[in-house]
Parts: structure tokens; C-alpha cells; sequence
């Protein structure tokens, strides 16, 4: 029975979040601070094996992976040894290299062990902006109170202080879009929330929360 609530609870994950699709499995578009925020557990590792532990339509693989730093989770679990995923992309399985790559790596975590699928912000490290990087560490958790309103057709707009208008639907056909990329929500002051960049010293700006 916990087995079969597991996968209720990641199909119900998978349907919400993040910016894939394969045959079978469907996510919504999220903007990588959404993921962060919405996540138990944020690290960045090296996959270093892979494990058939369960085999089947539901089969598991367990990822040993060699946590090189925690974003998020020191409440959950003080190191990440093991991810697990389904073994099959369609019920949203994520497929790792193995001792290729850095990955950020996110995820939920179940009877204490963190699982993660392709509906959950899993990238290669390299692959990442720098302004995503910098969200990670520090941005992201500043934005967890915002809330990131998705605008895929004129007119829209934000209803409330705490929103930030995410319009990478409106200019971009692929993803991850340009607010994906170097732009972070974060409450300001008397609760508002704006579109923040800041990659260097140089390079520091707060928006306003229909801009970019």
C-alpha cells in the first residue's frame, strides 16, 4: 500500500511541475525558483552508480551519487547517498549519467529517502546560468513567499503584491526562457515582489513585477 500511495503522490508531482514531456508522462512549464521552493531536497552531486532495485511496469533505480553541496533539505536529511527515480521516462523516471556530469539535482522526500523524476529541476551543472546558480544559493530561497503568475496569452496581469509576471511563454518557443534564466522573484519591501537580477556587482537591477 505505501508503495502504490508513492506513486500516486509522484504521478500528482509530475502533473504540476517542471518543463518536460515524453510519452506518458506531462509536466507544466516552472520557473526554477518554483521548483526550488516547491522542493524538500537541493543539492548538487556527481552520479557515480545506478541500481535496478525494483524490476516491472514499477520498477525503481536507485542512483548513488556523490553530494558535493546542499542548497536545501539540512532539515530532512544531513547527506544524500541514494536518489531514486521510476526506471521508466513515461511514468516520468529521470535518466542520469554516470560519473560523466554535475548535476543540480531536486527532489521530495518519502519515509527518508529522496525520490525525483523528470517533472523535478534536475540539470546539468555546466548547463545552468549564472544568475541561476547565484538563485540557488542565496536568490530563490529569498523569493519562496512570491508567487511566479504565469502569463501564456494577452492580457495579463498580477492581482496581488506578491506576484511576479513570468512572460517567457509570450517570447520563447522552447525552454527555458530568458526570466528562467537570469531573473529571480523576491519579496521586497511591505511584502511586494519584483523581478530581481543580479549576476555581479556590475550587473545589479530590481524591476518592477511586470518587467522583464
Amino acid at each position: 500500500m505505501r508503495a502504490v500511495n508513492l506513486i500516486s503522490l509522484l504521478f500528482l508531482y509530475c502533473s504540476l511541475h517542471a518543463p518536460h514531456m515524453t510519452e506518458g508522462c506531462s509536466c507544466a512549464m516552472t520557473h526554477p525558483q518554483d521548483a526550488f521552493c516547491n522542493s524538500d531536497i537541493v543539492i548538487r552531486a556527481k552520479v557515480v552508480g545506478k541500481k535496478f532495485v525494483t524490476v516491472g511496469p514499477f520498477g525503481t533505480i536507485r542512483y548513488t551519487v556523490k553530494q558535493i553541496k546542499m542548497y536545501k533539505g539540512f532539515d530532512k536529511i544531513q547527506h544524500v547517498q541514494h536518489i531514486y527515480t521510476h526506471a521508466s521516462e513515461s511514468l516520468c523516471g529521470v535518466k542520469f549519467d554516470i560519473n560523466k556530469y554535475q548535476y543540480l539535482i531536486t527532489g521530495r522526500v518519502y519515509d527518508g529517502k529522496v525520490y525525483t523524476g523528470l517533472c523535478n529541476l534536475n540539470e546539468r551543472w555546466e548547463r545552468m546560468s549564472l544568475a541561476q546558480k547565484k538563485g540557488i544559493n542565496h536568490h530563490y530561497q529569498l523569493g519562496c513567499g512570491c508567487r511566479i503568475k504565469p502569463c501564456h496569452y494577452l492580457p495579463c496581469f498580477v492581482t496581488s503584491k506578491n506576484e511576479c509576471l513570468w512572460t517567457d511563454m509570450l517570447t520563447h518557443f522552447g525552454y527555458p526562457g530568458y526570466q528562467s534564466r537570469h531573473y529571480a522573484c523576491i519579496q521586497q519591501k511591505e511584502g511586494y515582489c519584483s523581478w530581481y537580477r543580479g549576476t555581479s556587482n556590475r550587473d545589479r537591477t530590481t524591476t518592477n513585477a511586470t518587467d522583464p
